[in-house]
């Protein structure tokens, strides 16, 4: 997709005016697979150790997937606590700027704002909570994972990154 007039970027991306040509390209060569991130950036940071270009690598997540962990049932009780928690938050935020600029006992300014801060919380939280008719009645957390880590380089220096992958691998065994 280009647009007229406008020369294209990288990967076809069309440029804006005035933007500078772009220098930076993703690394090609597969070096190192790994079924884990941390696994991954330990081959990364050996890299650095032993004074490799790290600059010329980078580590892609293959096979993405969302998991959503279920943390438990969602109940009105519980969505007005979790409001009534981020609401005093905020008032405690709003009572402390009361509270610096205020002629007043600031710490009974501050408690004041944070009991108003968690009533509305608690109130909005309900309220959010029973809008959706029972449609999600489960609280979770989502994030995205991938089945395997790449690390890769540049062409010109793949050579020597898996060699010195291979020298980690054998220190890792124990083979020295």
């Amino acid at each position: 997709m280009t647009s007229p007039g406008i020369p294209p970027g990288p990967g076809g991306v069309p440029r804006l005016p005035g933007q500078a040509p772009s220098t930076t390209t993703v690394p090609t060569v597969v070096v190192g697979t790994y079924p884990e991130y941390a696994l991954a950036q330990q081959a990364v940071d050996h890299l650095s150790d032993e004074k490799f270009p790290v600059e010329r690598t980078a580590i892609i997540g293959t096979d993405l997937r969302l998991v959503e962990n279920v943390l438990g049932r969602l109940t009105t009780t519980r969505a007005a606590g979790a409001g009534a928690a981020s609401g005093a938050w905020f008032g405690l935020f709003v009572g402390l700027l009361f509270g610096l600029f205020s002629n007043s006992n600031w710490f009974a300014v501050i408690f004041v704002c944070l009991l108003i801060g968690a009533a509305w919380g608690a109130i909005f939280g309900a309220i959010a909570h029973a809008a959706t008719g029972g449609r999600r009645d489960f609280a979770s957390r989502s994030s995205l994972q991938a089945g395997q880590y790449a690390v890769v380089t540049d062409p010109d220096v793949a050579d020597e990154a898996r060699h010195l992958l291979i020298q980690l691998n054998w220190r890792a065994s124990g083979a020295s």
